[in-house]
């Protein structure tokens, strides 16, 4: 799309810049993942996991999953037939503890214990899609780093959550449980991937990518002597890089969050912060004289603006039910249809050049998708990437000419239904 000339003036006079070089940024994520790989410093965390995708697909198998993040706490089981087809039963979805009230590291785990009553061993295996900060060890346990300001349950940090869930279980009259293993989304969506084939040759290795809420990306880093590791998923923390371009409307929104100079990445790409970045963005045009005056006095009136308000306007601008239409249908002109939305465009548009970024960066970190026939899999979750105006169209569009025009290697997206579950489920039978 042919920018407006004055959009595009005014979006230059705040430092905006939505034409990134995809490739250029790629390569700024890939030195930074190297770097986190050897212990030097690095933007992203580089989280070893020391597990790979299995080489063959569960038969005949049950494993007990559970999925705690943000607010809410998640459980079920999965069987997987003698096909290898999972089936998943008994789903319940409680309170995070933790979220209403403060509690002990032991009564947080005993609130684990009767969430989980109704699978009581029904499996010896969990799987524990865990979504907060923390150090994967060896054995697949995690070890607490802090939670989000929701949880409350300070005592818990440092801890072994896996081994503290198992003794709790075992005092609840468990049988023994041979292994709980923690995973990210991020890792539960890269093994939900290497699950859809029976075929493992399909594909030649695997990235898990949230674009949600939230962002972050997982990959198959292949053994590297320089980094000391042998081949295993990593989680990179995607968004936690620094070194991106800040326009002046995201270094006004970046100071009313909760930690202003952090996850800057995050903070450009991710559905928590695309609406309010575009609510600083139209207050500036409407402070600039970009919209007529009824329009520029009806947009600073406004409070806020979320990414549902934002993805409403530009899936249809003339829909007059929605916040930005109604505004434009009642005071608008043709100029100020054109000009709001190419603004909101701007900032859908670099989030796709972002995102595409970091899977360039992810992609050519596997070492693999050489052969057409061996793509590499990639399975983004996340409604921001798969509603969200033209972002997914335009992460393929750019995959396509720099990774496969550009430099030859092959890639392909793919999503299911419930990957995280899934994902989280292969997980727990990973030994």
């Amino acid at each position: 799309m042919k920018m407006n000339t004055t959009v595009s003036s005014f979006l230059a006079r705040h430092n905006f810049v939505n034409h990134v070089d995809v490739l250029s940024v790629a390569q700024a994520i890939l030195d930074d993942m190297s770097n986190g790989l050897q212990g030097k410093k690095a933007d992203e965390d580089m989280i070893k996991t020391f597990s790979n995708p299995p080489s063959s697909s569960a038969k005949g198998k049950s494993v007990i999953v559970i999925d705690a993040g943000g607010t809410n706490f998640r459980s079920c089981l999965v069987t997987f037939d003698n096909e290898g087809v999972p089936t998943i039963s008994e789903m319940e979805k409680t309170k995070m503890p933790g979220v209403e009230k403060e509690l002990s590291r032991k009564d947080f785990f005993e609130q684990f214990a009767v969430n989980l009553e109704h699978l009581k061993n029904k499996a010896d295996r969990i799987g524990f899609c865990f979504s907060y900060p923390m150090t994967i060890t060896e054995d697949g346990d995690g070890i607490l780093l802090g939670f989000s300001k929701e949880v409350k349950a300070p005592e818990v940090v440092g801890a072994k959550i896996g081994e503290c869930l198992k003794a709790v279980l075992k005092e609840h009259g468990w049988n023994d449980i041979k292994r709980i293993t923690l995973c990210n989304d991020t890792v539960a969506a890269l093994l939900a991937g290497a699950s859809l084939t029976d075929n493992v040759e399909n594909f030649s290795s695997y990235i898990g990518f949230i674009l949600g809420t939230g962002m972050n990306a997982a990959y198959v880093q292949p053994s590297c002597e320089k980094c000391g590791i042998k081949k295993q998923i990593i989680v990179c923390e995607s968004g936690k890089v620094t070194h991106v371009n800040q326009s002046e409307f995201d270094k006004a929104f970046d100071k009313t969050t909760v930690k202003p100079g952090s996850f800057l990445l995050e903070k450009l790409c991710s559905g928590a912060y695309l609406g309010p970045v575009s609510w600083f963005a139209l207050q500036a045009a409407a402070d600039d004289g970009l919209f007529s005056d009824k329009v520029a006095a009806k947009i600073k009136a406004l409070p806020a603006l979320t990414l549902i308000e934002l993805d409403q306007y530009l899936h249809n601008p003339r829909n007059s039910g929605s916040t930005l239409g109604a505004i434009l249908a009642e005071n608008g002109n043709e100029e100020d249809y054109d000009r709001v939305f190419q603004i909101l465009d701007a900032i859908v548009e670099r989030s796709a050049r972002y995102a595409a970024a970091i899977l360039t960066a992810c992609v050519i970190k596997t070492g693999e998708g050489k052969n057409a026939s061996r793509p590499v899999c990639i399975l983004c979750d996340g409604t921001t990437f798969h509603k969200t105006h033209m972002i997914k169209e335009r992460v393929n569009a750019y995959l396509d000419e720099i990774l496969t025009k550009n430099l030859g290697l092959y890639w392909k997206i793919v999503a299911c239904d419930n990957d995280i579950t899934l994902g989280a489920a292969i997980s727990g039978l990973i030994d």
